[in-house]
């Protein structure tokens, strides 16, 4: 099929190069605008567009959609369908309507739960045991359209936000291939969504990381790994920022934020305790916890307070 491709991140590459591999006509790729990366702030081309340059294909970065010139170029482009993968940007009305077998985006949950910019993290975030990747045909709303297929993926304890991005990335170019096939042939289902069943996952912002050592071990640890690596956690230490990357649920009881061991570090919760094994100091880089503890010069019964 002659297709145009929308997407930005890391997540969205393998689904661009599985479409090619099967063969498809990509004219185009959409993508977001390069951005300055780094303390140099040098600009930087997303993933997909460096993809799709080292494949020879067109790549357009309009910074906006609706004001008639991509809606232009996409018709004159006439593609039979449009995929969408964590393209950033909300297709209009008009976009949709174009190509004549659909818009369709893979999308990393299983619909109708986690609609939104963030739903890998928010499944983390949230403690569930399954995840997965959802093909669907796109309407004007946020993740509302009829779904094609999905697949499933257990969401081991420890796994953070950041790995489970990884997994599902070849999931979703696997489901792709699968939905593309069955468009072309004319037998994708459309099933409709359950909207008693829908929840969202809003995008991230940086002050979510704060740790509440008031909150039970369990669910710290799920925002630990849901926020991993970004926004990152925080707690503080002797007035200094404490940077959390790696924690372990553990049994314990005492004061809300009370060191209980040193070795490993454990800190006690609202409800249980919960280990720290990989922190990273203000100002400096990310290390073993019992390295830091070390130098902190901590003692059992000192308290971490609240980031």
């Amino acid at each position: 099929m002659k297709l145009v491709f929308m997407g930005t991140p890391d997540f969205a590459v393998p689904c661009l190069g599985k479409i090619l591999e099967d063969g498809h006509e990509v004219a185009a790729a959409f993508t977001q605008p390069d951005k300055p990366v780094g303390r140099h702030a040098t600009l930087t081309p997303p993933p997909v567009k460096v993809l799709a340059e080292e494949h020879g294909i067109p790549v357009y970065q309009p910074r906006k959609l609706r004001d008639g010139t991509a809606e232009a170029l996409l018709r004159e482009l006439a593609p039979e369908c449009i995929v969408v993968v964590a393209y950033g940007k909300i297709l209009p009305a008009e976009i949709l309507a174009i190509p004549p077998k659909g818009c369709i985006n893979i999308h990393g949950s299983l619909l109708p739960r986690y609609r939104g910019a963030a739903p890998i993290q928010w499944s983390v975030i949230n403690g569930e045991p399954e995840t997965g990747v959802t093909a669907m045909y796109m309407d004007v709303g946020m993740d509302t359209g009829d779904m094609i297929g999905v697949i499933k993926t257990p969401i081991p304890e420890d796994e953070t936000a950041g790995e489970l991005f990884d997994r599902l990335a070849p999931l979703g170019a696997e489901l792709l291939s699968d939905t593309l096939h069955k468009i072309e042939a004319g037998t994708a289902p459309r099933i409709p969504q359950n909207e008693a069943e829908a929840t969202m996952a809003p995008m991230l912002r940086k002050e979510m990381g704060a740790l509440d050592f008031g909150k039970p071990a369990a669910a710290l640890h799920n925002q630990v790994r849901g926020m991993n690596p970004w926004p990152g956690c925080t707690c503080h230490a002797g007035g200094k920022t404490l940077k959390i990357h790696k924690t372990q649920k553990a049994p314990g009881k005492g004061v809300p934020g009370e060191i209980l061991s040193l070795d490993p570090l454990t800190v006690a919760c609202g409800e249980g305790a919960l280990t720290l094994l990989t922190v990273q100091p203000e100002g400096k880089p990310r290390m073993e916890a019992a390295a830091w503890v070390r130098g902190a010069r901590l003692r059992k019964g000192d308290r971490l307070e609240n980031g």
